[in-house]
């Protein structure tokens, strides 16, 4: 407000109120106004009677000294009764006073708790009006809010309509996509179809040369069999001393070769390289690292594979010794190549950790088991999954039975180990063993099977039969892990394993008996590998240590 409005307005509201709070009360002022006229009135009566009485006895006095008074007495009786009469008025007038002041008071005692009602009245419409205020400014900030809203909605619902064009524009796309890979795949079936054909062609015709050249070399040695019988009989005694060699070739490892930290971390997998003293790790740490094992006790990191993006579970190298797989926790599996180590392949597909990965036969094909119940076999020609089986339980590990890859076995959570023939879809049998199989190894000659069981125990397998014809135990023989790894020696006479207590114990598979402890770790051992010609054995812990065992 400008200038005096605000006094104005200040004089105008005290006049307001006196005036609604006057209002109620001005007949109660007016009868007690009237009241105050009527007792002043009466009191100038009373005062005029007083005296008048006063005269009239001091003339009555006078009159009856004077008269001896007849007549005068009588009228004396008539002023004292007019002054009675005045007497008892007048004490009723103070009696009717004295009710009209209690009156008074009781009216202002009702018009002072009126008064504080009235004032307790404006503070709540006072408080009302603020809070009227407060909330009528947050109704408009509301307003504006939701006004903004609107137009931010109206904006993702032009947003949204557009990416529902886009979406049907792509979806029709990738309908019109996976119709041409279809024919493609259509096409490529049958281009396969025809390389088969052609492919089994060639074989036949080398296997009818080949069989026409066994026959004139199986003629001619018959012709010269007489010359040659001594000299057939000194070989084939000689083949008979080699063929028994590899059994007794493979010294038993005592004593340690080399100790180093592999990797940052635990150490999951270790696998020797099939053709020179390299030996391949996996870790915790995400890497898969390549050690060169010198002869003369000389650790080198040969290079380090990464591109997984958790830890290391499993490693394998082809017959070559030029791939090698690692699987990851990340649910895919790798192929890198041992000359350049550059990675090849990622392999992504499964929906849990992948445990396993070997290659299947040859170096183009892979298989891997997971924790997702399946395994798969992968063609790193196509790059793509070209198989999946379900086993119905987490695989821990897998191998191959023979050299084409047709046949897979596979250890699983669930205590069994299950054969499985790539052409079919279902495993052919299983095995049941009274605990989980954390790992599976073939001997050379692929008659028998080594599984390590969770009841810490090792499973000797004769495939031939389906039988478990030893296991293999010890007081203070404990599995350290659900991945702990299990291997046959070179020649198959003696297995190693790793165990809770971080050692290494090595058994004779033909009498059963344990050969040696070997402690060097300081954790649980999770892997163990034999060098296929030296006999050389590696072992890897939790605790990020690895231990080569022999005499190099």
């Amino acid at each position: 407000m400008e200038g005096g409005d605000w006094r104005n307005n200040i004089i105008s509201q005290l006049q307001a109120r006196n005036k609604r709070e006057t209002s109620s009360f001005q007949d109660i002022i007016a009868f007690q106004s009237r009241l105050f006229d009527n007792v002043n009135t009466l009191k100038n009566e009373n005062l005029q009677l007083t005296l008048l009485n006063e005269r009239i006895r001091f003339s009555s006095t006078e009159s009856v000294l004077n008269s001896g008074g007849g007549v005068s007495n009588e009228r004396i009786q008539a002023l004292e009764q007019k002054i009675l009469l005045q007497q008892e008025e007048l004490t009723s007038l103070h009696r009717r006073r004295g009710e009209s002041s209690q009156q008074i008071i009781n009216l202002n005692a009702r018009v002072h708790d009126l008064e504080k009602s009235l004032q307790a009245k404006d503070v709540i419409i006072s408080e009302n009006t603020a809070l009227i205020a407060s909330l009528r400014a947050e109704i408009q900030m509301y307003e504006t809010n939701m006004t903004e809203l609107q137009g931010l909605n109206q904006v993702l619902r032009d947003e949204h309509q557009a990416l529902q064009i886009a979406f049907a524009a792509i979806e029709e796309k990738l309908r019109k996509a996976q119709d041409e890979n279809r024919s493609l795949v259509e096409r490529l079936i049958k281009y396969k179809a025809k390389d088969a054909d052609k492919m089994n062609e060639e074989n036949e015709h080398f296997l009818k040369k080949k069989s026409d050249k066994v026959r004139k070399e199986l003629e001619e040695a018959a012709r010269e069999a007489g010359s040659r019988n001594s000299a057939g009989s000194a070989g084939s005694s000689e083949e008979k001393i080699m063929d028994s060699l590899p059994y007794y070739a493979t010294a038993l490892p005592t004593k340690v070769a080399l100790r180093f930290d592999a990797h940052d971390g635990e150490v999951n997998a270790v696998k020797w390289s099939p053709t020179d003293h390299l030996v391949a790790t996996g870790g915790a740490d995400r890497k898969v690292k390549l050690w060169n094992v010198s002869k003369i006790g000389v650790i080198e990191c040969k290079g380090t594979l990464v591109g997984s993006n958790a830890g290391v579970m499993s490693v394998d190298f082809d017959a070559t010794g030029a791939y090698i797989v690692g699987a990851s926790n990340d649910f895919a599996s790798r192929v890198w190549t041992v000359g350049d180590q550059r990675l090849r392949h990622t392999l992504t597909g499964h929906s849990g950790k992948v445990m396993a990965a070997k290659f299947l036969g040859e170096p183009t094909k892979v298989i891997t088991g997971s924790h997702d119940r399946t395994l798969k076999i992968w063609d790193l020609r196509s790059r793509m999954c070209t198989e999946t089986k379900f086993a119905g339980s987490s695989c821990n590990d897998l191998v191959t039975s023979d050299g084409a890859g047709s046949t897979i076995i596979s250890g699983h959570f669930d205590k069994r180990i299950r054969f499985w023939d790539i052409r079919t879809e279902m495993s052919a049998n299983h095995i049941m063993l009274q605990g989980k199989v954390t790992s599976l190894d073939l001997s050379r000659d692929s008659n028998y099977l080594l599984a390590c069981v969770r009841d810490d125990t090792i499973q000797l397998i004769d495939l031939r039969m389906n039988t478990i014809v030893r296991s293999f135990s010890h007081e203070s023989f404990k599995v350290g892990c659900d991945w702990s790894r299990a291997a046959f020696g070179p020649a198959g006479r003696l297995l190693a394993v790793g165990a809770a207590d971080g050692a290494a114990y090595v058994w004779n598979t033909h009498s059963g008996k344990l050969e040696a402890v070997l402690k060097d770790h300081s954790s649980a051992v999770t892997a163990v590998s034999w060098h296929s010609q030296s006999g050389l054995l590696a072992s890897v812990d939790r605790g990020k240590r690895a231990v080569i065992w022999g005499d190099l």
